[in-house]
């Protein structure tokens, strides 16, 4: 069961660009989230540009790699799997975020695959606002955004 002490999670599904991880690795470092990924990822754990984007902060935020998206599933539900996506019609501020919520982003060059977002295991289907005729976000920037909405809402735990 979910309790108000569960951090918010991240589930990036199929990275491919190590610097989007590194900088979310960050971010989940300082907002006290966690980091799922669900492979196959686009490069390894070890990448210097995935180093170099998380800094010092890769050692301590809470990341877990995942072979699959089904075993990333099988470890965080029953939670709430909020999918963020350019084809969702619900603005992402529309959300009332919970603590344990799952934040699923796709890879960045497609997003999430259709058979993904028609999964009942994911609960909502969100987008982030952006001017008519841009394609979409950096992957990086829309997790910052989600979490830092999210975060927010359950009123910023743990922060200073």
């Amino acid at each position: 069961m979910i309790g108000v002490d569960q951090p918010l999670r991240i589930l990036f599904c199929c990275p491919q660009i190590p610097n989007n991880t590194g900088a979310t690795m960050r971010l989940a470092a300082v907002t006290g989230a966690e980091l799922h990924l669900a492979g196959p990822l686009g490069f390894a754990m070890d990448d210097t540009k995935l180093r170099r984007a998380g800094m010092d902060y890769r050692d301590t935020a809470v990341t877990y790699v995942h072979e699959s998206l089904d075993a990333a599933y099988a470890a965080l539900l029953p939670a709430r799997v909020i999918a963020f996506t350019a084809r969702a019609t619900t603005s992402y501020a529309e959300v009332a975020y919970a603590p344990g919520d799952v934040l699923l982003f796709g890879p960045e060059a497609t997003g999430l695959d259709a058979d993904v977002l028609a999964d009942p295991r994911v609960t909502e289907r969100v987008r982030i606002p952006m001017l008519a005729g841009m394609r979409s976000l950096n992957l990086a920037s829309s997790a910052a955004i989600a979490v830092y909405e999210a975060w927010r809402q359950i009123g910023w735990p743990g922060a200073d």
